[in-house]
């Protein structure tokens, strides 16, 4: 069995075929799927899925791309949302230092915002984190975010800096780069981090794993993204299956 921890079925990309999406994931061992909303459209996407479907549930919380469009209401709503049982974490937050849409200190004033509500509501953080590692563990350390602990979605740093992130309390998940022929440095950490802190994820419908890069992404394919860190490890695929939905499980309180 495994644990999508980051999927996106809220996406317009699923508009079309969504329980047949759906359908693919339980046929191929995914017995639950974590549905992350970024803004106020995937938010109540994501809520009204963990409603509809037993197995999945919802983290929420505002994407630093669009940090500059979050209102202070925005996050009061947010926090409403997380009484309900099935909200399960806080993000996915961080910072995006890639695109220009939000300037970094509105980025970062958000991001330890969402690191305090979590705080207060006792949720793991979920952290997006693209070209801006050095100020995510800089924040991270000064909101003393270990407290709460969360994840480091799509992990693409180095073997140092998730040894970093697993001092202050943060899961390492992988997803399908680490499939990637080219890609080094996530088999590395594959390779380096020991299993119990390892989750694995699709980002579907994004990132999708070797030899479907480049489609659409979905839930059924993290199997895969679990093969490549068995073959990386040299253990069963069952194995990195049943540990990773354990911790899924124990982070997520499901």
């Amino acid at each position: 069995m495994f644990i999508d921890t980051h999927v996106h079925l809220n996406a317009d990309q699923y508009d079309e075929d969504l329980q047949q999406v759906i359908n693919r994931a339980l046929e191929a061992k995914v017995e639950k799927m974590i549905v992350v909303g970024f803004d106020r459209k995937t938010i109540e996407r994501a809520m009204a899925l963990a409603d509809q479907y037993e197995f999945i549930y919802a983290v929420i919380g505002w994407h630093p791309v669009d940090a500059i469009d979050c209102t202070e209401d925005d996050l009061i709503w947010i926090e409403e949302l997380t009484k309900h049982p099935k909200v399960v974490g806080i993000g996915e937050t961080g910072l995006d230092y890639h695109w220009d849409k939000s300037p970094k200190d509105i980025q970062q004033t958000l991001f330890r915002k969402q690191i305090q509500l979590a705080q207060k509501v006792n949720l793991p953080i979920i952290i997006h984190n693209r070209e801006a590692t050095g100020d995510i563990v800089k924040i991270l350390r000064e909101e003393n975010a270990a407290s709460v602990g969360g994840i480091m979605h799509c992990f693409s740093g180095s073997v140092e800096t998730a040894k970093e992130c697993i001092a202050m309390n943060f899961m390492i998940s992988l997803g399908g780069p680490v499939t990637f022929k080219n890609a080094k440095t996530p088999k590395e950490v594959a390779s380096e981090i020991s299993l119990e802190h390892l989750l694995i994820e699709t980002d579907a419908p994004y990132l999708a794993p070797h030899p479907y890069r480049g489609k659409r992404n979905e839930p059924s394919l993290v199997p895969l993204v679990a093969e490549e860190i068995a073959r990386i490890k040299g253990i069963p695929v069952e194995e990195v299956g049943k540990i990773t939905s354990e911790n899924a499980a124990r982070i997520f309180n499901i």
